[in-house]
């Protein structure tokens, strides 16, 4: 039984505040180690209300409260980064500190969007969070566009629970889909830049 399984299995049989515990546990810790596969424990837990009768608001505060505890961690890692800039962007990265301070100055002025979809984006949305805190974005929009969009990704995981959630195998193929397909799309806009940025760099001039 692999580590989702067991993880799984363990929320499973504790209808009680262990059990939304480990839901928001799961939800946290995504933000911190993308690999591990929050997403899909915060599915069950959808599954769990909508067929097995766990009570929906304990298990919406549960996910939400852990998203929000992850993703304020990566942003103050970010914020501790734009404090000390000077001395991780020295030596070999020197040499990328314009780049570095130009991403840093669009996520300035876009950030907003970024948080807003951050959630419906696997792998890559702990390190939105990080990019918020070397903006230095006001810690009150950080949370309050990060809390919206966990939210709506919650409800929408909800609604396809109450859908097609009659058995968890199914639902779990359509989640583990979505997330083969959105992390796919990421994987080629970044080719898509780095053949962009590679051919500015070798045209002369």
């Amino acid at each position: 039984m692999g580590l989702t399984e067991q993880l799984i299995a363990l929320v499973e049989h504790q209808e009680n505040g262990v059990g939304f515990a480990l839901l928001g546990a799961a939800a946290a810790i995504e933000y911190l180690f993308p690999p591990f596969p929050g997403d899909l424990i915060v599915v069950f837990g959808a599954f769990l209300v909508t067929r097995r009768g766990w009570p929906a608001l304990p298990v919406m505060l549960s996910v939400l409260l852990g998203s929000i505890v992850g993703f304020m961690i990566d942003y103050y890692a970010g914020r501790l980064l734009a404090r000390t800039e000077g001395r991780w962007t020295s030596g070999r990265l020197e040499r990328f500190r314009p780049r570095i301070d130009a991403l840093i100055a669009r996520f300035a002025r876009h950030g907003a969007v970024y948080l807003c979809i951050n959630r419906f984006l696997p792998t890559v949305r702990g390190f939105f969070f990080v990019a918020a805190g070397l903006a230095r974005l006001p810690p009150w929009k950080v949370l309050a566009f990060g809390a919206a969009s966990a939210l709506a990704w919650n409800l929408l995981l909800f609604a396809l629970g109450a859908t097609v959630g009659t058995h968890w195998e199914r639902l779990r193929a359509i989640a583990e889909t979505y997330a083969v397909v959105a992390t796919g799309v990421l994987v080629v806009v970044a080719l898509g830049f780095a053949i962009v940025w590679w051919r500015r760099r070798r045209t002369p001039g």
